[in-house]
């Protein structure tokens, strides 16, 4: 799906970060603030920057490189500064995704919080009322999901609800519990105000039940606390949330439709895309992994895919070790290439840079985009929430609550029998399930950035990190790196206002 508003994004992603200058100059090569919003398509442009400032790298084309910040793959050249993190040199200087996390969210809350003032102060009669209301339900999904990016990843930080002025631009920490309250009142208000109509027959633009299934994840990671215990409270909203989306949308045919652009459109999967459309406004997908090789899938990851029997590679006598990927989960193939991505029919690609690990991700390359390089114009969307993980979020909810009922075991039975692999037998514990849902996830999302929140929220990231033997490099988890320090810089800035993490001062 290509998003309507993308066309305009080039010529209005840098006018809403215009201030005012010392001597309160409008300057002459320069949209100003000030002067721009004056009728309704100026605010359809604004609409286009807000979107805009999703598609930093760490938001959308790099959440391959967000896995390698896990046990499934590795870095080859540290983006976003992610083998740091994994060896334990995580500090307030870290770097990389430590650094571009923040201060992009940040970017993007402030594109928002603009938004929102100009549109409460706009008087034009060209504006109806529920358009306003729309307007903000969209831009407020975003300000909701760039403060998901900050509550999961440091815990306590700003809130800041207002564009900044030199007297106010020294922000202190708030606690995590009021930035979780005001996601979900954010997310309450886009429910509420959104389309109803599912997102893939919204031109691009947030649904209310984009909104619902971004409150779903982020209650899915508040509910485990810091113990890994959830809360089953928490846990009855995201069901619910969850029942309601899965009425709306269907799987698609094929697993990788999810990922290529042609059938990226219209996708009755996806519940929310970051959109590219190339040439001009473009990703770098198939460069990026097709080429440069910047994830490479470790060994454990590519053999927790089961084999076509449902039961584990090694212990099924379907095991073929000479040819590890015969007899597999369809999903590996679709997921992971060894040594070069082969579409078949002579579709083949041989990267210009080493295979560290001998693997590469196959899951978002496009082969009507061969030759990959670095003139590939890659048009692929970001599939930031879609049905898949949306089944996922209800059956690992539905079995903390109840154990694995026949609802649990449907969503499990349809999400398999998408890659024709065979159903769970019947029987499950409430633990047996639970360990079936987190294999499924892992294999199901592999390299779409979800797997780190998983090992963050279940709090079980230092026992499976420090048992990573097959990457590279040596893993190190410490407790303390559940919550990220915030950025020195930020800290310096702020003259002492804003006060560092505890475990990192």
């Amino acid at each position: 799906m290509k998003n309507r508003i993308i066309a305009t994004i080039l010529i209005t992603s840098l006018f809403l970060g215009a201030c005012k200058k010392t001597l309160d100059l409008n300057p002459l090569d320069q949209i100003s603030t000030s002067t721009f919003y004056k009728s309704k398509s100026d605010f359809d442009k604004a609409l286009a920057a807000v979107y805009a400032s999703l598609q930093n790298n760490e938001f959308a084309e790099e959440l391959p490189i967000r896995d390698c910040l896990t046990d499934n793959g590795y870095a080859q050249f540290n983006s976003g500064s992610v083998n740091d993190v994994d060896q334990g040199n995580l500090n307030p200087t870290t770097g990389g995704y430590e650094t571009g996390i923040y201060k992009d969210s940040y970017v993007g809350i402030g594109r928002v919080n603009l938004f929102i003032q100009n549109l409460a102060n706009y008087k034009g009669s060209d504006i109806a009322d529920a358009d306003r209301k729309a307007y903000e339900g969209e831009v407020r999904f975003i300000r909701a999901f760039f403060y998901y990016q900050l509550y999961t990843i440091y815990g306590d930080v700003p809130l800041v609800l207002e564009p900044l002025t030199l007297a106010t631009q020294k922000q202190p920490k708030v606690a995590a519990a009021k930035i979780l309250t005001q996601i979900t009142t954010d997310l309450d208000y886009s429910i509420a105000n959104l389309n109803t109509a599912p997102y893939f027959s919204n031109g691009g633009h947030a649904a209310s039940s984009s909104a619902k299934a971004l409150k779903a994840r982020v209650l899915l990671f508040a509910a485990y606390g810091t113990t890994g215990t959830p809360d089953v409270a928490m846990l009855t909203q995201v069901r619910d949330l969850c029942k309601d989306v899965m009425s709306q949308y269907t799987l698609t045919k094929n697993f990788e439709d999810n990922f290529r652009d042609a059938t990226q459109k219209n996708n009755t999967e996806t519940i929310f895309s970051i959109n590219f459309l190339a040439p001009n406004n473009l990703a770098y997908w198939d460069r990026d992994y097709g080429d440069w090789c910047s994830a490479s899938p470790l060994p454990n990851f590519v053999n927790t895919f089961e084999c076509t029997d449902g039961l584990p590679y090694g212990t099924s006598p379907l095991t073929d070790t000479k040819k590890p990927f015969n007899n597999r989960d369809p999903r590996l193939a679709k997921t992971v290439y060894v040594d070069h991505p082969d579409f078949g029919g002579g579709k083949v690609h041989n990267p210009s840079n080493p295979r560290p690990t001998g693997y590469g991700v196959l899951k978002f390359l496009d082969p009507a985009n061969l030759p990959f390089g670095f003139s590939t114009l890659s048009g692929q969307d970001a599939i930031v929430l879609r049905l898949g993980e949306v089944m996922l979020m209800y059956a690992e909810a539905q079995n903390e609550i109840a154990g694995p009922d026949a609802t649990v075991y449907k969503a499990m039975t349809d999400l398999r029998a998408r890659v024709t692999m065979p159903a769970y037998p019947a029987g499950y514990t409430k633990e047996q399930m639970r360990e079936r849902i987190r294999h499924e996830r892992r294999v199901e999302l592999a390299f779409e950035g979800l797997r780190h929140y998983d090992l963050m929220r279940w709090h079980i990231a230092d026992d499976v990190l420090n048992k990573v033997k097959d990457s590279l490099i040596p893993y190190h988890f410490e407790n303390k790196f559940y919550k990220w320090p915030l950025p020195q810089t930020e800290i310096d800035k702020s003259g002492g206002v804003l006060v560092q993490n505890p475990d990192y001062k």
